[in-house]
């Protein structure tokens, strides 16, 4: 059976007005997944190694937008991948800059549905908060995604075009060998990374390359909910940093701020994280502080308690605000003598310094315009 590229990152969707599907994109696509095409295009066998070699070169190393600029190909070839290919990259719908810098844009795909990417700027480092689907699923009552429906998953194509996208705006083609704008990527954006665990899985690894965008995986952090039967392969497949989204230290909390909880408890999912193969690495516990719901004194207490025998640290997140949340943020106050317990209790606590709320860019508050389509509309997809 001939190679199918359309298949292989999730194109063959039609889109939203009902026009033909576009030509498939190449990104997403590994060297051994790139060479497949050549086959197909008649490239000579000897020669399809090197070519696909080159050709990802020019896709994830010098992010090149047109196959015109790959200049190592002869020009039959680069005809024969314009002909019946593309390098896809969603189109930019806004752009925001808020006060202290962070950087928020609002990207569409083919398709016309929509996801948000913040990149969090520093000193020496930057963070690229990347989505995972278009919407979500687990409904967590803190978080202003949770109020989207799941529309899809994102594919791998579009999981790293984000990527490409940050750095065209950014400026940082070549990969750079040094110093960078996007240092870290962290799956935090829209969505839950393990519920779409194969596609994040091909974009990651792709990132990894070091041939490619150069990532090193320690600079890769995947956050979730609380999946618990992919977070074991997550680890030992990938090997990035993980993150955990736990906010509550009894299940009955947490089934009321992460449904999530109700398939997989606390236990389950300490259980989890006590055997991901992290090596020397910490696995992070996100703690978002809302105000007498999960903030007292007895419950950083019993998180200090659960967390015994897990190499472990605490972010505590100050709840961003969102319209008809119905949660306000615990006081400074509060979440300092929070910190202090957790701390005294052998696990390092820092407190997240809110970036970008000024343009619903900070944790919790992601949320696009899309939404499902019509189930008589999805059936024909």
């Amino acid at each position: 059976m001939a190679f199918d590229a359309r298949q292989e990152v999730g194109l063959t969707r039609d889109s939203a007005n009902g026009s033909p599907a576009p030509k498939p994109s190449l990104l997403g696509l590994d060297v051994k997944a790139l060479g497949a095409i050549l086959e197909t295009l008649d490239e000579p066998t000897g020669k399809t190694p090197m070519r696909a070699r080159q050709i990802h070169h020019w896709l994830y190393h010098q992010g090149t937008v047109a196959f015109d600029a790959m200049t190592t190909l002869s020009q039959g070839l680069r005809d024969r991948l314009g002909h019946g290919y593309r390098i896809g990259r969603p189109e930019i719908v806004e752009e925001q800059r808020s006060v202290d810098g962070t950087g928020k844009w609002l990207l569409r795909f083919d398709d016309g549905q929509d996801v948000e990417m913040v990149h969090i700027p520093d000193v020496e480092r930057g963070a690229l908060c990347v989505s995972s689907q278009v919407g979500c699923s687990l409904a967590c009552t803190f978080c202003h995604t949770g109020t989207m429906p799941l529309v899809r998953n994102l594919g791998a194509d579009d999981i790293l075009a984000q990527i490409l996208v940050a750095r065209d705006r950014l400026g940082e083609w070549p990969t750079p060998k040094g110093q960078r704008k996007i240092s870290h990527i962290v799956m935090m954006g829209m969505g839950e990374p393990l519920l779409n665990y194969e596609n994040v899985k091909r974009a990651l690894l792709i990132a990894m390359d070091p041939d490619g965008l150069a990532f090193s995986r320690r600079k890769i952090t995947l956050s979730t909910a609380g999946i618990v039967p992919k977070i074991e392969q997550c680890g030992r497949e990938l090997g990035v940093n993980l993150a955990i989204s736990l906010h509550a230290v009894k299940d009955d909390l947490r089934d009321q701020l992460v449904p999530i909880n109700r398939k997989w408890n606390i236990e389950a999912l300490l259980e989890a994280c006590r055997a991901y193969p992290s090596g020397d690495r910490w696995v992070t516990f996100e703690y978002v502080m809302l105000d007498g719901v999960n903030d007292s004194d007895a419950e950083a207490r019993e998180l200090v308690r659960l967390l015994k025998g897990i190499p472990a640290k605490v972010n505590l997140i100050p709840f961003n605000p969102w319209p008809d949340a119905g949660y306000r943020c615990s006081s400074n106050a509060r979440i300092e003598a929070f910190s202090r317990i957790v701390e005294r209790g052998g696990y390092p606590s820092p407190v997240r310094t809110p970036r970008g709320r000024d343009i619903a860019a900070a944790c919790g508050q992601l949320k696009t315009a899309s939404e499902r389509r019509r189930r008589s509309a999805m059936a024909t997809v």
